[in-house]
């Protein structure tokens, strides 16, 4: 066993415990999914109840994955994807500063699940133990690859912003019949 692979372990613990511990909060904390529901309807995100059930599945599940260095490239997809929807719609107007709401953190979680999935999991993980090998420009490319199509879907299909204040909304089918 390598230094590597001990740096590798201690990347896939931290971000692994920090999307479990988001997706349970999204869950179980302030608001549980009601609360998780409106914030992400207020996002324009349709369907709010079910946006919350699908982040709580996937921050619980990428980040065990993560945890146990099994399916790596697929998990580190799962975190950059979270993190893209995050960054581009609650993060990305207030600029580059956590402190002020910026898109730092969830930028700072989405390079090191990317890295994760160029690197691979290392010596320590069920990846390693099952022969799994998914690593360099091939892991990179199914994170970054998986991750944009995943986000681009999610926001085709779901992504609804509010007019601005002030804008004449759009006539809906009933009113233009």
């Amino acid at each position: 066993m390598e230094v590597t692979d001990v740096a590798l372990l201690l990347l896939r613990l931290v971000v692994g415990v920090t999307m479990i511990a988001h997706g349970v909060n999204h869950w179980l904390g302030g608001g549980k999914i009601a609360g998780t529901a409106r914030w992400f309807s207020g996002l324009g995100l349709r369907n709010g109840v079910l946006q919350a059930w699908l982040s709580v599945v996937t921050e619980i599940g990428a980040g065990a994955l993560l945890v146990l260095g099994l399916l790596t490239p697929f998990a580190a997809a799962a975190v950059v994807s979270v993190m893209l929807v995050a960054g581009l719609l609650a993060h990305r107007a207030n600029g580059f500063f956590v402190f002020d709401e910026g898109y730092e953190y969830v930028l700072v979680l989405a390079v090191v699940a990317l890295a994760l999935g160029l690197l691979g999991p290392g010596w320590l993980s069920l990846d390693h133990a099952a022969g799994i090998a998914i690593t360099g420009w091939a892991g990179g490319g199914i994170v970054l690859g998986l991750a944009v199509a995943a986000t681009a879907g999610l926001l085709a299909v779901f992504y609804r912003p509010a007019p601005a204040p002030g804008a004449t909304p759009e006539p809906t089918d009933e009113e233009v019949h």
